[in-house]
């Protein structure tokens, strides 16, 4: 999966881009799947028995013709919920504090981006920025199918482990190397190494030490085994 995010101030536009944008990667063949922070929460017209439901449980499931959707009481981090998520794309509304996927920098008309505004927006780990905002050394994006070719070409999505297996201190560090074209994904050590899990589809980061652990508990387990021989090995369960 490879994502995108779209950062910036209140009415700064993101919803209108995030809506126009998912469009665009649609139109090119992509399933898109969006992730939107709310400093407000989110409100439902009064009296629906979801509602009622979020109110005494402690998780809601709902389940219909047309939708699913679950529903927990209490923050969950981003990375936590993707192996829900089936997408090629996922596009992010907000989350400013992020640092393991790219941005989009959203700003007022004829605003310079290098200033602390900008500086709190993160600019290093932008592609670029859309509407009317400027900041230098960065595409300014207009045109909505030219910024769903350029998402399409460099977004990425990386573990967010932070185990510095790269050299660097931690993702987002990678991740502004990556933006600068200094440095690709395929530095991160935590995907495609000798092992890899993957839970209804969505792989899931191993650090390196966790990587060695497993694979090596696997190999005595698998040693036991009659008819085993060393090669690639899968194993496949329902958990």
């Amino acid at each position: 999966m490879k994502a995108i995010s779209l950062v910036g101030y209140k009415n700064s536009g993101k919803t209108t881009l995030g809506l126009e944008l998912v469009k665009a990667l649609q139109e090119r063949g992509l399933s898109v799947a969006v992730a939107k922070f709310s400093s407000d929460g989110f409100t439902e017209v009064e009296n629906t028995d979801t509602r009622r439901y979020k109110a005494v449980a402690d998780t809601v499931i709902g389940l219909s013709g047309g939708e699913s959707f679950v529903s927990w009481p209490e923050q969950r981090g981003l990375l936590q919920l993707l192996p829900l998520l089936e997408a090629d794309m996922l596009v992010v509304e907000g989350g400013k504090s992020l640092g393991y996927l790219p941005r989009i920098i959203l700003g007022r008309q004829d605003t310079v981006l290098d200033d602390f505004e900008g500086e709190a927006l993160d600019p290093a780990l932008a592609l670029g920025t859309y509407g009317g905002a400027t900041l230098t050394g960065k595409p300014l994006f207009k045109d909505v199918n030219e910024l769903a070719d350029m998402v399409v070409e460099k977004a990425f999505l990386l573990p967010g482990l932070s185990c510095g297996g790269c050299g660097r201190k931690g993702c987002r560090a990678l991740a502004r190397d990556i933006v600068a074209g200094t440095a690709t994904v395929h530095e991160c050590v935590t995907t495609g190494g000798g092992v890899s899990v993957s839970v209804n589809g969505a792989d899931l980061a191993l650090n390196p030490f966790v990587a060695r652990i497993l694979a090596s508990g696997l190999k005595g387990m698998l040693g036991e085994l009659k008819g085993y021989v060393p090669g690639k090995v899968k194993i496949e369960f329902d958990a």
